[in-house]
């Protein structure tokens, strides 16, 4: 099947012109390829992409025009688990110390996370999600030495608590 019959190479040097982002780069570079001979397979191997990638291309591009051809559709993903309001709480909850949110701990750890989650909004979170979130909060993930050079933490006694104590944590950055 000859693609891109109806569109001439200038057609698509002109859109080479106005692209925007990589994709829509390397497409119309395929696309300026294609129309000089080089065949889909041959394309495929000098991106790195599969020749039904190259052929999906050519077919969108033929089909949809060259602005519309261009771009991906919308992905949205999966919907989150909490709200915007709900994840603004959690984002607040997470930059205060945890003793702020009830809980008996000198640090946040993903499972501290994930147990306030599900015992706050009654939600259930992977502990690689909760690292996402307490990322997204302002988190970031230190080594116990570190953690223990940062906060402040002295038991009753007065006496600090050994590395082992503490373990590794999520601190305000």
């Amino acid at each position: 099947m000859d693609h891109l019959a109806g569109v001439t190479v200038d057609d698509l040097h002109r859109a080479l012109d106005d692209a925007h982002g990589k994709k829509s780069t390397l497409r119309l570079v395929a696309a300026i390829a294609y129309k000089h001979g080089v065949t889909q397979s041959a394309l495929a191997e000098w991106l790195g992409v599969e020749r039904k990638t190259i052929y999906n291309w050519l077919t969108r591009l033929e089909r949809s025009g060259l602005e519309s051809g261009l771009a991906d559709a919308e992905r949205p993903g999966r919907p989150r688990k909490l709200d915007d309001e709900d994840l603004d709480e959690l984002r607040e909850t997470l930059r205060g110390p945890p003793t702020d949110a009830g809980h008996d701990a000198p640090a946040w750890t993903t499972e501290l996370v994930q147990a306030h989650v599900r015992s706050r909004f009654d939600v259930d979170y992977s502990r690689p999600s909760c690292r996402r979130l307490m990322h997204e909060a302002g988190l970031r993930y230190v080594t116990h030495r570190e953690a223990l050079a940062r906060l402040d933490l002295d038991d009753a006694d007065g006496a600090a608590p050994t590395s082992d104590a503490l373990g590794d944590v999520w601190l305000p950055t």
